[in-house]
């Protein structure tokens, strides 16, 4: 079975294409190892806000581009498999830093999947932790710590798909699958329609999701999950 890199990066803002590390912290085989670095464009105070990592924490700090951890990750991913929450921007991260990322797992995808009965409210990382009572140590939002609890999360969601896969191979493989596809929401998670299912949403308020969809589109941020459950539900509205 190919080796699994439990990551998480902090960032200097929320924007895939501007934004660039200044945290890293992975762990392959029970090692954790994690370092800050001086990114090229400013931390802004809203990241500095949520992260407590500032400008002047990093200033003297290693450049990611020209570092060690830089190199062993780029072995790393070649032959492993990287596990992330909302993976999509890890992975937009490390693509600014010229990394590639063969495979990957997204826990917040594969959480969705498996969540066939609406059960989950919110799949952010600190949510799910506490959510589904995992027992982990570490502050949320701290690369180490978010690290911890994608760990115990990965446990969980792993030994769900495991019962209905022949072997542990097998479960990482549909891991992988699951999240190489865009998931579907299926509860409108704010919004006048709030709480409501989606495939009720497109039969009463057609013309709401079109707006919808229209903003994510044109909007600077990766939707690519809602851009594809808006397709969906549209599609299928279209057709009943």
């Amino acid at each position: 079975m190919r080796e699994l890199i439990f990551l998480d990066t902090e960032t200097t803002g929320n924007e895939p294409k501007t934004d660039r590390l200044c945290q890293v912290c992975y762990e392959v085989g029970g090692k954790l190892r994690t370092e800050y670095f001086k990114p090229p464009v400013p931390i802004s105070v809203k990241a500095m806000s949520i992260t407590h990592i500032t400008n002047k924490m990093v200033e003297n700090a290693e450049v990611f581009s020209q570092s060690e951890m830089k190199r062993e990750l780029e072995g790393l991913l070649k032959e492993g498999v990287l596990v992330a929450h909302t993976a999509a921007f890890d992975i937009a991260m490390l693509k600014n830093e010229g990394l590639e990322v063969p495979r990957h797992i997204c826990t917040l995808r594969v959480a969705r999947y498996l969540d066939s009965e609406n059960k989950i409210p919110e799949y952010n990382l600190q949510f799910l932790r506490y959510f589904l009572d995992l027992e982990v140590a570490g502050n949320a939002h701290d690369a180490e710590g978010d690290v911890n609890v994608l760990k115990a999360l990965f446990g969980r969601l792993f030994n769900k798909v495991r019962e209905s896969c022949g072997s542990d191979e097998e479960a990482i493989g549909k891991m992988i699958e699951i999240s190489s596809t865009p998931s579907i929401f299926r509860v409108m998670p704010f919004g006048k329609h709030k709480g409501r299912l989606l495939e009720d949403v497109v039969k009463t308020d057609r013309s709401y999701l079109e707006w919808l969809l229209g903003q994510k589109q044109d909007g600077e941020e990766d939707e690519e999950d809602w851009i594809y459950t808006l397709k969906h539900y549209l599609n299928q509205g279209a057709s009943t």
